[in-house]
């Protein structure tokens, strides 16, 4: 049996929860999976995260890339003594989205006592992978959050 990444458990209606009224709703990012060692969102490919052309906008796959490797950070540590921030991101589009919606899998590459490294691979509603992200994440003392 695999052990956990996870600090401590969690659920899905507690990340929702934690996405009230910042973009993470705004965007309609929606977490549909906890594993031992990922955690998995989605987001509608329309409007609210499509460019000019009408297909999905890169900005848009950086933040779901990194909205999913922040709150997977921030799920791995004790959140009463640190918090984990975004420090660099990379994407690489790899293929256009017209429509539907597209599914990001985070998991970690390392994770260091002041840093970690998430990869974020996002996915088409084909299962064609459309953006490979990067994502460094900075932990700092909680006591620097006031």
């Amino acid at each position: 049996m695999a052990t956990s990444i996870w600090f401590e458990p969690f659920t899905l209606e507690q990340l929702h929860s934690r996405g009230l009224k910042t973009m993470v709703h705004h965007l309609d990012i929606q977490f549909t999976e906890i594993g031992e060692d990922y955690l998995t969102p989605t987001m509608p490919v329309g409007e609210k995260t499509q460019q000019y052309m009408g297909i999905l906008h890169g900005g848009a796959s950086c933040v779901l890339a990194e909205t999913v490797g922040s709150v997977a950070a921030n799920c791995v540590i004790d959140h009463t003594k640190y918090r984990a921030v975004g420090q660099e991101i990379s994407a690489s589009h790899l293929r256009p989205v017209p429509g539907g919606s597209v599914t990001a899998i985070a998991k970690p590459l390392m994770l260091g006592k002041r840093s970690h490294v998430w990869e974020i691979k996002i996915y088409n509603d084909q299962g064609k992978m459309s953006c490979i992200s990067r994502l460094t994440m900075a932990v700092i003392e909680a006591s620097r959050f006031g």
